[in-house]
């Protein structure tokens, strides 16, 4: 059954141009290396939480949005591989200090899929 990597970040609005740029390179990569899609979402009706939420969970500040986004692998043995070549290649090697986000606040794991109707 397929796989999906999930990500969450917050992304400085001023920065969302150079973020869709980053984030086609990037799903070009993913593609090239075996994913089947890569859909990235931007915030529209993300509300702050008493407990938990989106904005909590990656320390959203002002003027910032919040970007969900996933990553589509035929199985957890595509993805492996994938996601290893993908970093490996050579048009990933991206200047960390010029990502339009903060790394240090992305939340991102691996999930089975279990229902898709």
């Amino acid at each position: 059954m397929s796989y999906v990597d999930g990500f969450v970040v917050a992304v400085a609005a001023e920065n969302k141009e150079d973020y869709i740029r980053v984030a086609k390179e990037a799903a070009g990569i993913f593609k090239d290396h075996g994913a089947l899609q890569v859909v990235e979402c931007w915030e529209d009706d993300v509300p702050e939480g008493k407990v938990t939420s989106f904005p909590m969970a990656v320390q959203r500040k002002d003027g910032e949005k919040v970007v969900f986004s996933w990553i589509l692998w035929p199985d957890r043995a595509a993805r492996d591989e994938g996601m290893k070549k993908s970093m490996e290649d050579s048009r990933m090697n991206m200047d960390m200090s010029q990502m339009p986000f903060d790394g240090q606040r992305m939340i991102f794991g691996g999930f089975e899929k279990m229902l898709d109707l």
